[in-house]
């Protein structure tokens, strides 16, 4: 990718920066067509705040939601791994393991979610174990900017540093007394560098890995001061294809503002495609900053999506991110 560098060395933890909110995290998503199950998990380490970002979000098949978010002590920046949660290179730039040994909450409804302080009353609580094995199926995709002008992915204030990949994934889901062989294919990412949730005003990421050399990572994203950026790839025969224009229409939203059901149009140097989305299950998310006086509150939605793109279907994430102003979504309706 040009005006990037990236090396394997990039794989492993960075030197921790004095930045408060600085932040370097792992992430991956995976799901089985043949189960149409899946998830993701992520371990973000805030190193100068004393704690890791801990997430466990799966979907399982009959609707149910079972899910971990935990903020658990670390003392430095120098693995992946706090409350259970590890992510181990195998292959710099090439494999990756993800496993979670610990707790989980299984939710009947994830609308549950939107009352964190009440799910202690609904939640059922089992232990799980989650091993996921990634391979790399595209190339690389991003790194760290080489110049100061350089415009990053995600914007600098969010992440600095950012690569990603999409993946063959196999492992096994066991949630309580339940199992699940996977066999799939997913996603993952890593990014470090200063991060507020806040910094962004409005986002609409999707990722999709058919399996058969198709697949996209798509992201429209909205600044605090007006501004948007469109960014990411088409997968097309396992080579990438940098985007030049994006669209993204949001054509249904539940009675609960989470997307329903969505229309991508995105163009390269050498196609224009039309992908659909409709939304299989939804966690409604959030997170909460305090900055100077005020409280900013951030709207995320991490919707399970089955895509349809030219006569296929593949599954992936819809991640939706609003900051809330004046009691609203940024981004809604669109």
């Amino acid at each position: 990718m040009h005006g990037f560098r990236l090396e394997a060395r990039d794989e492993y933890p960075h030197k921790l920066t004095p930045e408060p909110t600085f932040n370097e995290s792992v992430y991956t998503n995976a799901f089985d067509p043949r189960l149409g199950m899946g998830g993701w998990m992520r371990i973000g380490n805030r190193a100068n705040e004393g704690y890791a970002e801990l997430s466990v979000c799966l979907y399982l098949p009959d609707g149910r939601l079972a899910c971990q978010f935990a903020r658990p002590a670390i003392a430095g920046n120098g693995q992946f791994s706090a409350g259970g949660l590890s992510a181990t290179v195998v292959e710099p730039l090439k494999a990756l393991d993800m496993a979670y040994d610990g707790e989980v909450m299984v939710l009947d409804d994830p609308q549950a979610l939107r009352r964190p302080e009440a799910l202690s009353n609904v939640a059922k609580r089992v232990l799980a174990s989650v091993r996921w094995s990634h391979v790399g199926v595209s190339p690389m995709h991003g790194g760290e900017p080489m110049s100061p002008d350089q415009p990053t992915m995600y914007g600098r204030d969010f992440s600095l540093g950012h690569f990603n990949q999409h993946t063959r994934t196999t492992g096994e889901i066991r949630i309580g007394e339940e199992v699940w062989p996977f066999d799939g294919f997913g996603w993952r990412d890593h990014s470090w560098g200063p991060r507020q949730w806040q910094a962004i005003r409005t986002y609409r990421l999707f990722l999709a890995n058919f399996g058969d050399g198709r697949g996209f990572m798509l992201l429209k994203i909205g600044t605090p001061d007006g501004g948007s950026r469109r960014v990411g790839v088409l997968m097309v025969d396992g080579a990438y294809e940098e985007i030049i224009d994006l669209d993204v229409l949001t054509r249904e939203w539940t009675p609960g503002k989470t997307p329903a059901h969505m229309l991508i149009g995105a163009r390269t140097a050498r196609r224009a495609v039309l992908i659909e989305g409709e939304a299989l299950n939804v966690a409604p998310l959030r997170n909460r900053r305090r900055i100077g006086d005020d409280l900013v509150i951030s709207n995320i939605s991490e919707a399970f999506t089955r895509f349809r793109w030219g006569g296929a279907e593949g599954l992936g994430m819809s991640e939706y991110i609003d900051r809330i102003e004046g009691g609203h979504l940024a981004g809604h309706p669109l």
